[in-house]
């Protein structure tokens, strides 16, 4: 009996070591894309956490607070004044905060001539004025008392904030007006508000001609009309004319008033009305 031998070649057995080897590698690679890709979830959570974290605090929160409140363009109120007018609004947050009525309740304050309220997210308000100009003042009796009101080039009657801010030099006295009370929002007659024009357009001149002039008087004609009455702020003279108020008005009256002095006479009106010159004495 012949005996019987097995060979194995060397071939067989590497490409078997290798086919083992090959299958471990895979496992290792899937096991870490595995890992690499929970990896990456857990980022990308951990990243949406963070954001909405940030937009928690920064902007929803905010929201839910008390508005901060900025007031530009006013002259004489202040930012804490404008905000405490809005106090009865009781407004809690931003949400709650009515444009409306934060207008309807400025715009009530007799020395605003207009008013913008914006709401900007999260949690501005921005609050922009335009308050009344004074082009003229007169005196009106309220209350038993005379007080001084303030003309603006529409012809609304306001209350002076600050008498003292008021230049004497740029903004002339205008008395004779046939105001007999005040409101809120009142304006002059309708027929006085061309003068009121007319001041407006001197006092936007170069030339400061109302720092010649201290008192504008009216003085009601038949028929509805008036004239006025100038009074000279150098001078005791005062000078009759037209209701046409304007730059040419008053050269006139300058040079009228210079000869006047320079005569020396004892003169206590001139009248330019009608086209000629006269004067009266003492």
């Amino acid at each position: 009996m012949s005996d019987m031998r097995v060979l194995v070649t060397d071939d067989y057995l590497d490409k078997d070591y290798f086919l083992t080897a090959d299958t471990s590698s895979d496992d290792a690679e899937a096991k870490t894309e595995k890992k690499i890709k929970v990896i990456k979830i857990l980022f990308c959570i951990l990243c949406i956490l963070l954001i909405g974290e940030l937009v928690v605090y920064k902007y929803i929160m905010p929201s839910f607070s008390s508005p901060k409140v900025t007031v530009s363009g006013q002259a004489s109120y202040t930012a804490e004044e404008i905000a405490k007018m809005l106090v009865p609004m009781n407004s809690a947050n931003w949400f709650d905060f009515d444009v409306n009525q934060a207008v309807a309740i400025i715009s009530s304050e007799a020395g605003i001539d207009h008013v913008s309220v914006e709401k900007r997210f999260p949690d501005k308000i921005l609050i922009n004025l335009e308050e009344r100009k004074p082009v003229a003042v007169t005196f009106v009796m309220e209350n038993g008392r005379t007080s001084a009101m303030q003309i603006d080039k529409n012809g609304v009657l306001f209350p002076g904030k600050n008498q003292s801010a008021v230049d004497v030099n740029e903004v002339p006295i205008v008395s004779g007006l046939p105001v007999e009370y005040m409101s809120k929002g009142m304006r002059i007659p309708q027929k006085y508000r061309p003068l009121i024009d007319q001041i407006t357009k001197i006092s936007e001149l170069p030339q400061r001609y109302f720092a010649s002039v201290s008192e504008i008087c009216v003085l009601p004609k038949e028929y509805g009309n008036y004239e006025l009455a100038l009074i000279p702020a150098q001078s005791k003279v005062k000078v009759l004319t037209d209701r046409a108020l304007n730059e040419d008005a008053l050269k006139y009256m300058m040079v009228v008033l210079d000869v006047v002095n320079q005569i020396g006479t004892d003169v206590s009106e001139v009248d330019l009305r009608y086209g000629s010159v006269s004067y009266r004495k003492r």
